[in-house]
């Protein structure tokens, strides 16, 4: 028994769930681990192994599960904590992932996209937790990991210049058009880390997984990660209809929103294009290479924008195409 299985062991003793099978359920591309704990009536409950000897730190995820229930949205109920140790008990809110439902019932693609763009309606009308800024510096610097993992994973080598290039001019176009009061930003506001649940009212009806990273930033932001998905295709009619949908329900200026929209979705999905390098190359999960061709279709499609013109050419110029061959580049 390692030393980690020990440690869950005794959380679990000190509380009801002590007796319950276990059982592993999938995790996400962090070092948390994930088990369905199932009772002898039929109850459930998930818990979450946070190990923080990995850099996890499971503090954040109470915080914010407890201000989104608190704003009464469905984030899981906090059931035990063992927070030094990395441990969570939390309430168990199913299966029904969007991606999954969709899938099953194409019919509800629409009304559960329209549900999730509610909740990011009421989300940002709620009073701001203390959160740490998504900033523009920041920003850019995770966007130049499109440079330091994606390019030089193909290309091999680094262009320590052209990486600090790229932040500057991104992050000036940053500071021009992403401008507003700051909302909570979940940051992986996606069709896979949202649940249907039907028997629930409301904006309570989706249920929010993976949120313990979140920030203050523009309000557009988790609507890019919900309409430019990594991971499925959302028609362009759903996204034209919920930018609509959210911007009338929010009242918020049009022009600059639908700016803020595109440039926040070069910035995410240059991102993603270096994280999902990473994790490949790095991290051994070479299955996310799959996912990079859509997340350049995204990242093509929003660099059309105006405001992206300073930094258009420059991309365009040094980034390579996710062909077959410089896919196979990326992974291990």
């Amino acid at each position: 028994m390692t030393d980690r299985e020990t440690l869950c062991g005794a959380f679990l003793s000190a509380t009801p769930y002590a007796e319950w099978q276990r059982g592993p359920l999938a995790g996400d591309a962090s070092n948390r681990r994930y088990e369905r704990l199932a009772g002898p009536r039929g109850g459930t409950a998930v818990l979450m192994d946070a190990p923080p000897e990995k850099g996890e730190d499971a503090r954040p995820f109470v915080r914010i599960a407890e201000y989104l229930r608190a704003q009464g949205l469905s984030a899981p109920a906090i059931l035990a904590q063992d927070v030094e140790h990395g441990f969570l008990l939390l309430e168990d809110l199913g299966d029904d992932l969007f991606a999954r439902v969709v899938l099953r019932e194409p019919a509800l693609e629409k009304p559960l996209y329209e549900a999730a763009t509610d909740v990011l309606v009421a989300l940002h009308r709620a009073p701001m937790p203390d959160l740490e800024p998504y900033g523009p510096r920041m920003m850019s610097e995770m966007a130049g990991l499109v440079l330091s993992k994606y390019r030089d994973g193909i290309l091999g080598g680094h262009d320590p210049d052209l990486q600090s290039r790229f932040e500057d001019l991104f992050e000036d176009i940053l500071r021009e058009t992403v401008k507003c009061d700051a909302v909570l930003v979940q940051r992986d506001y996606h069709a896979e880390n949202l649940l249907w649940l039907p028997d629930r009212t409301g904006v309570a009806r989706v249920g929010l997984l993976d949120f313990q990273d979140a920030r203050s930033g523009h309000r557009a932001y988790d609507l890019v990660s919900l309409l430019q998905d990594a991971r499925r295709d959302v028609p362009a009619g759903i996204e034209m209809h919920m930018m609509s949908r959210y911007i009338t329900a929010a009242g918020v200026d049009e022009s600059g929103f639908r700016t803020a929209y595109a440039v926040l979705g070069v910035q995410r999905n240059l991102r993603i294009l270096g994280v999902f390098a990473r994790l490949s190359q790095e991290c051994g999960k070479p299955h996310y290479v799959d996912l990079i061709p859509r997340v350049w279709d995204h990242f093509v499609r929003g660099l059309d924008h105006p405001a992206l013109a300073p930094v258009a050419g420059l991309l365009q110029d040094c980034l390579p195409a996710p062909t077959p061959e410089n896919l196979d580049r990326l992974r291990p």
